[in-house]
């Protein structure tokens, strides 16, 4: 890892960066349960959900995927399959799986939109990739389970990412230290999203001009 990208990274983000891809992972095991899928099939959804985000953003910005050559990600992964798999369904409840996608969500934007600052990426696209990180293993997730994409959801989702990589760049850019845009910012995406799951909060749809 280069100078600039560590620098703009800092020693806390990246631990947010591994809880966020946890939290995918699990979502993606218990979508594959949910299905009543087999164990090798949980597996596989919680690699694919952990770092379909973080794989598509380092294809973007030009880094080397993060996940190929760093042995601990797939091995997180690959747990949160298992501890999905042997603990009770009951455990894993729709509102369970709500708000731990939000945790993930908050967490895996804000370190997309560093990582992307760190590679010299400008703000508006670096704001974007911390959305392509945030969503776009959830993404994966829906459409190989069957199920809405989040895209087509009117729920704040995306937005709350978003709002996450946004506030992360706009602190950046003020001479925030990482560790504190990256908490500050991951709160307020949280905070967003969670008000979203508790008050049923979404954005208008389009109603073709009436």
């Amino acid at each position: 890892m280069s100078t600039s990208v560590a620098a703009q990274i800092g020693p806390i983000l990246p631990w947010l960066d591994l809880f966020g891809i946890a939290v995918f992972a699990a979502t993606g095991a218990l979508a594959a349960t949910r299905h009543q899928q087999t164990i090798v099939t949980a597996t596989f959804f919680a690699l694919i959900t952990g770092v379909g985000g973080g794989t598509v953003r380092d294809l973007l910005i030009g880094a080397p995927v993060f996940w190929v050559h760093d042995a601990t990600v797939a091995s997180l992964c690959l747990g949160m399959s298992a501890i999905v798999w042997i603990t009770p369904q009951h455990w894993w409840s729709d509102r369970t799986f709500a708000w731990l996608d939000a945790l993930g969500l908050a967490a895996y934007a804000a370190f997309g939109a560093a990582k992307s600052l760190g590679y010299g990426i400008p703000p508006v696209p670096a704001a974007v990739m911390g959305v392509v990180t945030a969503c776009v293993g959830g993404i994966i997730r829906d459409v190989l389970a069957g199920e809405p994409s989040i895209l087509m959801r009117p729920e704040l989702y995306v937005t709350a990412a978003a709002l996450t990589a946004s506030v992360y760049v706009v602190l950046s850019l003020l001479g925030l230290p990482p560790y504190a845009a990256g908490l500050l910012a991951a709160a307020a995406g949280f905070g967003l999203r969670a008000a979203a799951i508790v008050w049923k909060l979404g954005l208008p749809a389009y109603r073709g001009g009436q």
